[in-house]
């Protein structure tokens, strides 16, 4: 088992490490997964200017590529849908509305100039053998572009996934000359798909953005859509506008898709309803908008590593420069060494020194010759010549000789000289040289590269308040059920889906609770009302409990758990008599339960002077005696009425007892 486990833990390490390095997170030197490398390496070796079969490319490609042909189709399409590296031809696919690519045998790409310009050089790419070493493919393209920002890309592997957010080409190339310069830059997302963004949680590549669809009002009954958030299509955008409309969230009459090669949704508004109306509950309940997170994982130095965008382009910039210079020092030496290679043939056929060669009968003899005859001006050698050098003077034509341009010769040599101090010149300033290439291809491609998105503040829309009353409730007292799907007479209502409702029943128990499709309550409902949390509601309580002592309270239900039952009356076996508002509390009056030798058979409560306490707290007591019949004063009729004395009457015509406390304390009379 030790041995087993010694191998899954091994071979599970090797495939984690595979699919992380080799499949699906970016380089960060290139900026591609190794399919995107190997497609565009292959049409560079294809490259005739001229329009190349899909399906041969792909064939081509797999002879580097060890994962079969669909993959390297679909990549083909995603990376010249960019529209970057691969110029196309043919239905690629459309990626406003998602519909694929045509087959791979009747579509064509090649490469773009940009990538022409700017991806490889030849002489410098570090190459290793393909999967089975018949080929070799590239270990990284020397670009000169921060690709792993244009394109965007994502990929997920092993505990380890990447989102990298696509920015703006001629934006990148302006931060790059910013960063030359030692200033500070802000780089923001850029999606073909256009639409508004708000970066205010972007962080630099470490948060996320918020997308919307652009929407225009075309008339009071209809709204266009013109563009859609980034990773939406027309159809799934569609899709979640009629889910909504399901669902009763947004209403509409028609919805109408007139895309094309730019998006064009028309809704048709419902009988009734505005556009300001639709428009925020577009925004609130489809995919009209998104949030779109950013989680930038790239490959550097064959391990992943986390970076920001800024830390990214500045690596990116530092590559730039080197490997400017690493052309221009290679362009430099192969200028040198055919200047070198002019002098010697020069200095060859200027001075005859191939005469010597004429009575040389051996190989070595010859070549002592010439050695020995073109030291003579070794002080106008470019370098010091070698046995390579000899090789190729012997490999002199008769007529090379005989024809001869001395001054043309000279003439190339003045020119080599003059482009060797050019290249000298830049390189002593690469910072200078690498903005102003950076300048040339701005002013070169930089109009293909419009920004698309607009950078706006996008304020976020109160679900809430767009919220439709389509949610229609109300209780039947026969069956005692409460809800949408409950065909009652009572406590009719229309709510949202966000709205709260709290019932009370005349049991005590009440709850708090979302729009419900059927909930019972055991007693009966006597309120129900829609709810609002953060104010919560205040409530005068009078109830008796299972000996029929009166107690009363004023509460306020503001804390509560969705659906959970609680308790007004402290034991269950008790009734609920009063529930009524506290601007309006009043007195209650009290008919005592006949007892013998009583001599007062009510009282009455001012019920304004009642603390507020714990809606699940016994409160206060009213009276000292049971209580078998409660009535109810509201303050505005005591306000119209004469106040009546707060005594009891003595039975038999007594003569009428001094008042004294009943247990209710203060307010109470009996």
């Amino acid at each position: 088992m030790a041995q087993l486990e010694d191998l899954m833990h091994e071979h599970f390490i090797e495939y984690a490490s595979y699919f992380i390095l080799d499949r699906a997170i970016p380089d960060l030197r290139d900026g591609l997964k190794p399919v995107q490398r190997r497609i565009l390496h292959t049409l560079f070796t294809m490259s005739d200017g001229r329009y190349h079969k899909v399906a041969n490319v792909i064939g081509e490609t797999m002879k580097l590529h060890p994962h079969g042909d669909a993959s390297i189709a679909d990549a083909l399409v995603v990376l010249a849908n960019k529209d970057y590296f691969i110029d196309r031809q043919g239905n690629f696919g459309n990626l406003l509305t998602g519909h694929p690519a045509a087959a791979a045998r009747y579509i064509e790409c090649r490469l773009t100039p940009l990538a022409l310009d700017t991806l490889f050089f030849e002489p410098l790419t570090e190459f290793i053998p393909s999967y089975d070493g018949r080929n070799k493919e590239p270990v990284f393209l020397p670009s000169k572009l921060p690709v792993v920002l244009m394109l965007g890309t994502e990929g997920i592997a092993v505990g380890l996934s990447t989102k990298i957010l696509p920015h703006n080409l001629k934006e990148l190339w302006q931060a790059q000359i910013a960063l030359l310069g030692g200033e500070a830059v802000e780089l923001l997302p850029d999606f073909q798909q256009g639409g508004l963004m708000d970066v205010a949680a972007y962080d630099d590549g470490r948060g996320k953005v918020e997308v919307r669809a652009r929407i225009r009002e075309k008339d009071a009954k209809h709204v266009v859509i013109e563009e859609v958030p980034y990773g939406t299509t027309t159809e799934s955008l569609i899709a979640s506008i009629e889910a909504a409309v399901q669902k009763g969230r947004v209403k509409l009459a028609s919805i109408d898709d007139f895309t094309t090669d730019k998006v064009e949704i028309e809704l048709t508004l419902a009988r009734g309803v505005n556009a300001d109306e639709v428009i925020p509950q577009l925004y609130a309940y489809t995919d009209c908008s998104v949030s779109v997170s950013s989680n930038l994982n790239v490959v550097s130095g064959r391990r992943p590593i986390s970076m920001t965008v800024s830390e990214i382009l500045q690596v990116l910039t530092v590559q730039l420069k080197a490997q400017l210079k690493a052309e221009l020092e290679y362009e430099r030496g192969q200028l040198v060494d055919r200047q070198h290679w002019l002098t010697l043939e020069q200095i060859f056929v200027e001075n005859r020194v191939y005469k010597r060669i004429e009575e040389a009968t051996t190989d070595e003899a010859v070549k002592s010759e010439v050695m020995q005859g073109m030291a003579k001006f070794k002080k106008l050698f470019v370098r010091p010549m070698v046995e390579e050098d000899v090789k190729r003077l012997l490999e002199l034509r008769i007529r090379r000789i005989s024809a001869y341009d001395i001054e043309k010769n000279r003439r190339e040599v003045d020119d080599i000289v003059r482009q060797i101090k050019k290249l000298n010149s830049r390189l002593r300033n690469m910072t200078k040289t690498t903005v102003s290439y950076v300048e040339d291809l701005i002013e070169k491609y930089g109009d293909d590269y419009p920004r698309r998105t607009e950078v706006t503040r996008i304020e976020a829309v109160d679900k809430k308040a767009v919220a439709r009353q389509n949610i229609k409730l109300s209780y039947d007292r026969e069956s005692g059920f409460f809800g949408s799907a409950v065909r009652g007479d009572h406590f009719r209502m229309s709510v949202s889906e966000f709205d709260l409702v709290l019932g009370i029943s005349s049991d005590g128990t009440y709850r708090v609770m979302p729009p419900v499709d059927k909930v019972f309550f055991s007693g009966k409902l006597v309120h129900c009302a829609p709810f609002d949390p953060e104010a919560g509601v205040e409530f005068v309580v009078v109830y008796r409990d299972k000996k029929k002592i009166a107690f009363g309270k004023r509460i306020k239900i503001h804390r509560f758990i969705r659906n959970r039952e609680y308790q007004l009356i402290k034991e269950r076996a008790g009734k609920l008599d009063l529930l009524i508002d506290p601007d309006t509390a009043g007195v209650v009056e009290l008919g005592f339960t006949p007892m013998k030798r009583q001599r007062v058979t009510s009282g009455e409560f001012d019920l304004s002077i009642l603390e507020p306490t714990s809606p699940t707290s016994r409160g206060r007591r009213l009276a000292a005696k049971p209580v078998n019949k409660v009535k109810h004063s509201p303050a505005e009729k005591l306000a119209k009425a004469p106040k009546p004395a707060m005594a009891a009457k003595p039975r038999g015509g007594a003569k009428k007892p001094p008042p004294r406390s009943g247990g209710g304390g203060q307010g109470a009379l009996f």
